[in-house]
């Protein structure tokens, strides 16, 4: 029996008994709201699936990224040529400047660089684990990719290296992948597997233009039509339209699941991997776990396929793991959680927050207004922004490839006026809350917190106070906080602690937002359409806002509650607006509604991976990595 035999045979179902229990504990002690977690609760509980454990240790995380070139590419279907698969590998491991080294350093996990089928000599690159199968894949255009030995030879590579560093004790897989026009054959893999016609999957990969858009299209095409791959033989879709990393992968998701360690997939690559593993051995998906919904045309259909949802929408058009160090994040975070909500009430952790409170009567007038906040707004460092993206844009990646992390980076650079925005920076949580907050929203709130490294302030709101009182309050306490931290998370809890979690978010929506969710006053006279036990705490934001804007920190939003308020400041001022971030939903997909700050520190890790993007990613120059030839690339990119 061959080592794929072996393996697919004792893959099994993950057994539902333990996280059935803990789905129980979660709606008790969430007072019967687990669902207020969304797609987080749905992430814990996968994963308690998947380890079979109640609580189990933080996964010890191994980023493979499987490298191989495709005889495809000799088609153009690529803005970059096909020696950029060398030329990144050596990046990775000489000049560890890719994106792969930056995000599994901000997500605590450790890199191999597997060469599959690399068309060149890689007998000068240190560390580099060689599995290859040959010298690159043939043209799927003209014929197979590669012969049905090949491709299982690829898959078993791929299970051995799982069994490898399983048996070294890590415990969850982050794959990816680098390959020159991998994406091309990871289109026409979902297009067999999901019944699909080429221009349903086929993408941009690399920033392609329109022209070589279409000709990809038409390569896919041709390689379907000439090559006839059988949907339920996944070794047969493999050895016709896949690659050699591709099959390495899928060899990852079967050796993992085989040993009941867990995957989490990154983008439309890893995603068409997986099908090709679902093929053989339809039971691996209960150990996959997805990040986020990438660029790439295919990626919707293979993950519907595999029954997975994304965690996050980032606009990311590049593999290396990008979005499964997102996730793999999020998913440490979780079980920081988990392992303080599982123990209420008898075992709660300490709660260092910073505790203020309004004053009884209304502060003396002070030259600090709302109009002096208007008139004295500061202009963002424009040139720091240009600079930035300058940089950015020739990092050893496709063009606009990091989507919303290239947006985050920028915007910093011109908020703090530098250029390259350190990682690590200081973070704070300004939480504003009723005269007592709820000791479970208490615990929520510092376990999200610590694990994002923010300090947090707990403002409590009086009532009976003018709106203009609660101003000044959120405007002092973020004035003050904004000195210290550049990155300022904003929240609100629940007004009255045994309110049900999402309250005030429900009622501020009915009162505030229209129908279709667009602002239903204008801007001077919101505060009087809202409710009256919410106006201290819409002022108080406000305040909160326009002067950490005017002290200029990056300001994270929280829940939809902070979200309505933070629109409206906006309309009011609207100079605000590029120092804000919308966490969820313009990034999150996880449908979170428990307030006190979840979705911003979730919001300060996203922020802090921009930053590794920005500080550990080497350029172009630096690394000798062919720049692109097409598309928006072409000429910007400079080696």
């Amino acid at each position: 029996m061959s080592l794929l035999e072996q393996t697919i045979a004792v893959i099994q179902p993950a057994s539902q008994e333990t996280a059935t229990d803990a789905a129980a504990r979660l709606q008790q002690v969430l007072e019967g709201d687990a669902a207020a977690l969304g797609r987080l609760r749905d992430l814990l509980l996968r994963y308690l699936t998947i380890t079979g454990k109640r609580h189990p240790q933080p996964p010890e995380k191994c980023t493979i990224i499987a490298c191989a070139d495709h005889g495809v590419a000799a088609e153009g279907v690529s803005a970059y040529p096909a020696e950029t698969t060398v030329q990144m590998t050596r990046n990775y491991l000489i000049s560890r400047g890719g994106a792969a080294n930056a995000f599994s350093d901000y997500c605590g996990s450790e890199l191999l660089i597997v060469d599959m089928g690399i068309a060149a000599d890689t007998s000068d690159i240190p560390d580099l684990i060689d599995a290859r199968i040959a010298s690159g894949t043939a043209n799927m255009a003209q014929g197979p990719a590669m012969t049905r030995e090949q491709a299982r030879q690829s898959i078993e590579a791929g299970i051995s290296i799982a069994n490898q560093v399983i048996d070294e004790g890590f415990d969850c897989l982050l794959p990816g992948e680098m390959g020159i026009a991998n994406t091309t054959a990871s289109a026409a893999i979902t297009a067999v597997c999901c019944g699909l016609c080429a221009a349903d999957v086929t993408g941009r990969g690399t920033n392609i233009s329109d022209e070589r858009l279409q000709k990809k299209t038409s390569v896919i095409e041709q390689a379907l039509s000439i090559n006839q791959p059988r949907p339920h033989d996944g070794l047969d879709i493999l050895a016709k339209v896949g690659g050699f990393e591709l099959g390495a992968i899928a060899g990852l998701i079967l050796g993992a699941a085989a040993r009941q360690c867990a995957v989490i997939l990154d983008g439309a690559n890893t995603a068409a991997a997986a099908l090709i593993a679902q093929t053989l051995a339809p039971d691996c998906t209960d150990y996959l776990l997805a990040s986020h919904l990438g660029a790439e045309k295919s990626h919707v259909h293979s993950l519907k396929k595999l029954g997975l949802e994304p965690l996050m929408d980032l606009d990311l058009k590049l593999g290396e793991a990008c979005g499964s160090s997102l996730a793999a994040a999020m998913l440490d975070a979780v079980l920081t959680a988990w392992d303080v909500l599982d123990k209420l009430p008898h075992d709660p952790i300490e709660t260092p927050f910073h505790h203020e409170y309004m004053r009884h009567t209304v502060p003396k007038i002070t030259d600090k207004t709302f109009d002096f906040y208007l008139r004295t707004m500061q202009d963002l460092d424009h040139q720091a922004m240009e600079l930035c993206q300058q940089r950015i844009d020739n990092l050893a990646k496709p063009i606009y490839s990091l989507g919303y992390l290239e947006q985050i980076a920028v915007e910093l650079a011109g908020i703090i006026g530098d250029e390259l925005p350190e990682c690590g920076m200081d973070r704070a949580l300004l939480v504003f809350t009723g005269r007592h907050t709820s000791p479970l929203q208490s615990q929520l709130t510092a376990a999200f917190a610590t694990h994002a490294g923010a300090e947090v302030t707990l403002a409590h709101l009086r009532d009976g106070l003018p709106p203009t009182a609660a101003f000044d309050f959120g405007r002092e306490h973020a004035e003050l906080l904004s000195l210290s931290y550049p990155l300022l998370g904003l929240s609100l809890t629940e007004i009255d602690e045994d309110a049900p979690f999402g309250t005030a978010a429900s009622e501020l929506r009915a009162a505030l937002l229209k129908e279709d969710g667009s602002l239903r006053y204008a801007a001077d006279e919101f505060l009087q359409q809202t409710p009256e036990t919410y106006q201290p705490a819409v002022s108080a934001i406000i305040g909160a806002i326009i002067a950490a804007a005017h002290n200029s920190s990056f300001i994270l939003l929280d829940d939809e509650a902070t979200e309505i308020i933070a629109r409206y400041t906006e309309l009011l001022c609207p100079a605000v607006r590029p120092y804000i971030l919308h966490v969820q939903p313009a990034m999150l997909l996880t449908d979170i509604t428990l307030p006190g700050g979840i979705i911003a520190s979730l919001g300060l890790g996203i922020t802090e991976a921009a930053m590794h993007m920005l500080n550990i990613m080497r350029t172009f120059a630096e690394t000798k990595v062919a720049v692109a030839s097409d598309g928006p690339g072409a000429g910007r990119q400079q080696q």
